[in-house]
């Protein structure tokens, strides 16, 4: 059924597939006869279709579905005895010259390999794993943004149930302002730069340094006029890199109060007796789980840089672009989630293939590490793994039924033990050093709000 296999490339190979012309007449007419059971033509009975009308009107689709089934049972069966493991899919095409046997039908199989991994010498990898602390200071800055998470404004110099406000009504920085504004360019308004009963905290960046200015120190009725440059860069490129003109009119002004760190406060959070002890503890315990979460995760990166860098194979290019389709496809669905119209947006696969091939490389290497060295998810560590998930979560007995119940969230789980057990044979053969990284660098400096 097939000859031997030729070698077009490091891991591209060719087979060829002769089915005997025979063996396909004789299955098409086979399925005609159990189609012809149930077909329906115009003036006949079901089942009572004459078979030649049956083979005009079947006769085209069976055949090409007999041609696949054999082509792609030669293919397997060939494959098998010259133990190729095929990575992705073959591409077959009817083979055009006339070395075909008489009464058969020929096609080229083209097709990559799986490659040979080679895995350096671990011992001589470089491997930083990270490390980080939550001290007292890092609770206090958290208390503090659950804290403006909380707040509330109230009108400024208006008598109220956390006072007035102050004797200074004039808006400051973290004050909610209410203005009406209008913008003209060469004495023409612009679109979106008129708005009415518009509110913005200053001092929280929302809008540009030169606007904020403008509305710094403004009382309740007050109007100013004044330039703004609009930066070369504004997302607005109708404006960008031109100067405007804003007459803003100040109509509320609002200050910020902050709830007290207090058992009401503690309460808020989830601590039925309000003791700030155990909530600080909350807190804490809450931290440190997102620093080992990310510890963990910064840590992995760099065992899969080193592996990257100690390992020698060849990357299929079918599997690549496999890779790249799933990202495309990934990408499509998160863009069309938050709203956005991706039906005629451009999506570049180049944009796509650094990221597709270190995952494809990345993923034979894997591979490779956890058959030689027996890495495989243990059923305890998968269920130790969940109930961890679970630790997070008011009600952990429903977490583990989420994950129990359904075994594709329970191989979710087990990549995941798989990849900590990788990594924590790598980091047990390889050079590591320990680097410590400040909390706010390590948490990206807003992880806690």
């Amino acid at each position: 059924m097939a000859t031997a296999v030729e070698t077009l490339d490091k891991l591209e190979r060719r087979i060829t597939i002769a089915v005997p012309v025979a063996d396909v007449q004789a299955e098409v007419e086979k399925r005609l006869k159990v189609r012809a059971r149930t077909a329906k033509a115009p003036g006949f009975r079901q089942g009572k279709v004459p078979m030649k009308m049956v083979a005009q009107q079947y006769g085209y689709q069976i055949e090409n579905e007999v041609l696949n089934d054999k082509v792609g049972r030669a293919f397997n069966e060939a494959t098998s005895e010259n133990n190729l493991r095929v990575a992705g899919y073959p591409k077959i095409e009817p083979k055009t010259d006339e070395s075909a046997a008489e009464g058969t039908i020929a096609f080229n199989a083209t097709f990559e390999v799986y490659p040979e991994v080679k895995i350096g010498d671990l011992s001589k990898a470089e491997v930083e794993k990270i490390t980080a602390d939550v001290s007292e200071a890092e609770i206090d800055k958290t208390i503090e943004i659950l804290r403006k998470q909380r707040v509330h404004y109230h009108v400024k110099g208006e008598q109220s149930a956390h006072g007035d406000g102050g004797s200074d009504l004039t808006a400051k920085s973290g004050d909610r302002v209410t203005i009406d504004f209008v913008g003209t360019i060469d004495g023409v308004e612009f679109q979106g730069g008129k708005a009415e009963d518009y509110a913005f905290v200053l001092g929280e960046g929302r809008m540009l340094a030169e606007f904020e200015a403008g509305a710094t120190g403004l009382k309740v009725g007050e109007t100013k006029t004044f330039p703004l440059s609009f930066p070369a860069d504004y997302h607005g490129a109708d404006v960008a890199g031109k100067t405007a003109e804003f007459k803003i009119t100040l109509k509320q002004i609002e200050w910020a109060h902050m709830p007290e760190v207090d058992a009401e406060f503690a309460k808020s959070l989830g601590i039925p007796d309000g003791d700030l002890g155990k909530m600080r503890e909350d807190i804490k315990a809450n931290l440190q789980r997102e620093v080992l979460n990310r510890v963990k995760s910064r840590t992995k990166d760099s065992v899969m840089d080193a592996l990257i860098k100690n390992s020698e194979l060849d990357v299929p290019k079918t599997l690549v672009d496999q890779e790249v389709d799933r990202l495309m496809d990934q990408t499509r669905q998160d863009m069309a989630q938050r709203g956005m119209k991706v039906s005629d947006m451009p999506f570049p696969r180049e944009l796509f293939s650094e990221q597709a091939e270190r995952r494809v490389r990345l993923g034979l290497i894997l591979a490779d590490v956890v058959k030689a060295n027996e890495l495989q998810a243990k059923p305890e560590q998968v269920k130790a793994q969940v109930e961890e998930f679970a630790q997070s979560y008011e009600d952990p007995q429903q977490v583990l039924k989420y994950y129990f119940s359904d075994r594709s969230r329970l191989a979710e789980v087990e990549a995941l033990v798989l990849e900590e057990n990788v990594v924590n044979y790598v980091l047990g053969k390889a050079k590591v050093t320990d680097k410590p990284v400040a909390f706010d660098e390590l948490m990206g400096n807003n992880a806690q709000g």
